[in-house]
């Protein structure tokens, strides 16, 4: 028989890539994580995982092993959903990762919708990073997560996903540029200034270099943040321009200019762990983020 907690360690395993990463979101010690993994071997009577020195891998058996945990723990949230449906009222605590504009934008007026229809469903925000939402969404620490894409990819079998709008990049000017007031701006026109942003890893910088290439040039950065307040007040105080989403620098003191042509666009949805989408309280927060998203957002097609 297999137990179904260690089957939790290998998927934080194969989620995090190292014993000690995965020990530290399973809030263990890898000496523990390691004696699970191989207490797991020895009742599928299989290798699981090739170990070369520090670091290990999934053998062929140990990702089909993942595949089947992560349908396991995709039925245990179902479980969940289905006994909770059975109890009379809709209340309870839900832990929502999101990233700062998009509290603003939908999370925010959920809340406030939520507290008129459902008084008895209690949401409690964290600030995250857009990317880092989804990994604490699977190992349990939040129950839904608003995150981001910048490119179409394919859909994690572990997420249950709800559109919320979709935003282009904009143009971001410094006041008195001599392109702030004229219109779109095509980014060619742009190649000599200096740059403001996102460091290399974070996919915002990709889309930057992406853009511009296609326009014909390398950009040239002289500041970076991961911030986009931070970048907004670089590009406010003359360092540079920068290309950013369109709402999320909503009270800077900067210039943002539609880009000529197709513009990158932002995707942003809410996900939760597959199987938990019918639980009454995660349902009622995430009809409420879908409802918020609606009226203000000018450029939300659905993601396809």
């Amino acid at each position: 028989m297999i137990d179904p907690r260690r089957l939790r360690v290998l998927r934080a395993l194969a989620d995090h890539g190292t014993v000690t990463a995965a020990a530290q979101a399973l809030h263990l010690t890898p000496s523990a994580v390691s004696q699970q993994l191989a207490a797991l071997e020895s009742e599928v009577g299989q290798d699981l995982l090739r170990r070369r020195g520090r670091r290990v891998s999934l053998t062929s058996a140990g990702e089909l092993l993942v595949r089947h945990a992560n349908a396991v723990a995709a039925e245990l949230e179902r479980a969940q959903a289905t006994l909770a449906g059975l109890a009379t009222g809709t209340s309870g605590l839900v832990d929502v990762g999101s990233f700062a504009s998009a509290i603003t934008l939908v999370v925010a007026p959920a809340l406030a919708a939520l507290r008129g229809s459902v008084p008895n469903v209690v949401v409690r925000v964290r600030d995250v990073e857009g990317d880092a939402s989804v990994p604490l969404l699977l190992d349990g620490e939040i129950d839904l997560a608003i995150t981001e894409e910048y490119r179409p990819r394919r859909d994690d079998g572990r997420l249950t996903r709800f559109p919320l709008y979709t935003e282009p990049f904009d143009a971001v000017l410094p006041p008195g540029h001599r392109l702030a007031d004229g219109g779109p701006v095509d980014l060619r026109r742009l190649a000599e200034d200096d740059w403001v942003a996102t460091p290399p890893g974070n996919p915002v910088r990709d889309v930057l270099e992406l853009a511009c290439g296609e326009a014909g040039f390398a950009p040239r950065i002289t500041q970076t943040s991961n911030d986009f307040s931070a970048i907004g007040a670089l590009v406010a105080a003359g360092a540079g321009v920068a290309l950013v989403p369109r709402h999320a620098l909503r009270g800077v003191p900067v210039v943002g200019v539609p880009v000529v042509g197709t513009a990158p666009l932002r995707r942003v949805f809410a996900a939760v762990r597959k199987g938990s989408e019918d639980h009454p309280v995660v349902r009622s927060v995430c009809e409420a983020l879908t409802s918020a998203a609606q009226p203000g957002r000018p450029e939300s097609d659905p993601i396809g």
